[in-house]
Order: structure tokens, then sequence, then C-alpha cells
């Protein structure tokens, strides 16, 4: 199991552990949406922490995965399961805390840009290395955490942030040390589960309902983008050379 599940107290604690880089497989994808769903239909819960264990929050899809398999079944299972997780921290229909530590990267940014409220350590960064990897997406959820035109530039360069630049931005609450991360995230579920959960979860309701952007149709746009990469060829020449540690053919 990828991911491990506990309610205690009225708050859901949602665990990505894959180790060794919580790099999700297509079944990881689909098991988190799935305690995500579970969180949300639960009258118990009042409010969700989505953290891990290891090196760092999430590196994103297995890419060993998706080159080990043949034809498009992976890529399209880790379409189809990326866009299933995501959408379940957002329809969540309570609050959910996104607790980061190390590496957020590629998935782990359509994670805890659809979430609700974001602590961090100070050793976390954020970033986007789809173009590296001849992918495309989780820019819509990128969005939500950085200004438009630096969003653009981590994605065309693939650089990260770090953790200080998006606290300054307001976009993570808190940024603390590594030890008082959990501790952190739990003492915010704490304050909102405290509140009425039936005027919460409206809360939560309502505020997905003025969102500017549809974010589901966004990344699933995005993703479209992705599928033709690979039809091309480039994407697998990228993966690989990623696999084999070795440099990539950029001519094309």
């Amino acid at each position: 199991m990828a991911i491990r599940y506990e309610v205690r107290e009225g708050i859901a604690e949602v665990v990505l552990d894959a180790p060794p880089v919580n790099a999700l497989d297509v079944a990881g994808w689909f098991e988190l949406a799935d305690k995500m769903r579970a969180a949300s239909r639960d009258p118990q819960v009042r409010a969700v922490v989505l953290r891990a264990e290891g090196r760092g929050f999430n590196a994103g899809v297995d890419i060993k995965e998706m080159q080990n398999t043949t034809g498009h079944d992976a890529l399209v299972g880790a379409n189809r399961g990326c866009y299933e997780a995501f959408a379940a921290v957002y329809d969540c229909e309570v609050p959910v805390v996104a607790a980061v530590h190390g590496f957020c990267v590629g998935g782990g940014i359509g994670l805890v840009g659809n979430a609700d409220i974001i602590v961090a350590s100070h050793d976390a960064f954020f970033g986007l290395p789809e173009v590296d990897r001849g992918a495309l997406g989780a820019a819509t959820h990128l969005a939500r955490l950085v200004p438009q035109h630096r969003m653009r530039q981590m994605v065309y360069t693939s650089e990260n942030a770090p953790a200080s630049e998006l606290h300054a931005y307001g976009s993570v609450y808190k940024l603390v040390d590594r030890d008082k991360l959990v501790e952190t995230a739990f003492e915010v579920a704490r304050s909102i589960a405290s509140k009425s959960p039936t005027v919460i979860r409206a809360a939560k309701a309502s505020l997905n309902g003025i969102d500017p952007v549809d974010v589901k149709r966004s990344y699933r746009y995005e993703q479209g983008f992705t599928f033709e990469l690979n039809l091309t060829g480039v994407s697998d020449e990228l993966r690989d050379a990623f696999v084999e540690g070795r440099d990539a053919d950029t001519s094309k």
C-alpha cells in the first residue's frame, strides 16, 4: 500500500509512503484518490492532513513504470490516475491541509495546488520538471501557488522555487522546521475541526464554486498535449534518458 489512511478525533490523515521518492505508479494515484474520497464521504471527518514519509513529499509519476510498459497503457493510466487524485483533493468536502517537506515536484504540485492550506518545512521546494521529461501538466496548479510569469518561467526552465518564496507569496501558510511540520499541520486541522462541520463543508463548497478557473478542465486540457508529445516520440527519448542517467537528445 503506497497510501496510509487513518482518522483520529475528526481529522483524516492521508500519508504518501512509497519509497524511495514517493513517485506513485498508476495504482498508487488511484489509491490516493480512493483515500481522499473516503475522507470526504465520512461524516465524522472535519479536516484532512495530506502528508508524506521519506525524503520528500512527492516526485510525481513513476517514470520507470511508464518506460517498462509497452504501448500507452501506463501513460493513459498515469494521466487518468493523476486527474482522479488531484480532483479528489480539490473536491474533498472538507478542507485539506497539505504538509510538505523536501521535494514537491510534478504530480506533487497537482496535489498541493488543489489543497486548501499548505504548511511546509524550510527544506521544501516546489517545481515542474515536466518539460525535461517530455510532458506537460499541473501548470494549472502551479499557477495557484506562484504568480503567472513566475509560473511560466518555472515551466520553461524546470527551475524549482523554495518554500520561503511561496511563503512570501502567501500560498504557503506556515514555514516551520522539519520536526515541527506534522504537528503544525495538525494544529491547523484541529482549528478547522473545532468549527461547525455543517458550516465548514458549506464554506468549502462555496469557495470551490467561486474559483475563477475550472482546475479539472484546465488540467485535462494540459494532459492532451502530453499525449500528443508522446505520439511524436520525443517524450520516450527524454524519459529514457532520465531513467538511464544520460543526457537527452534535445535536437527535436
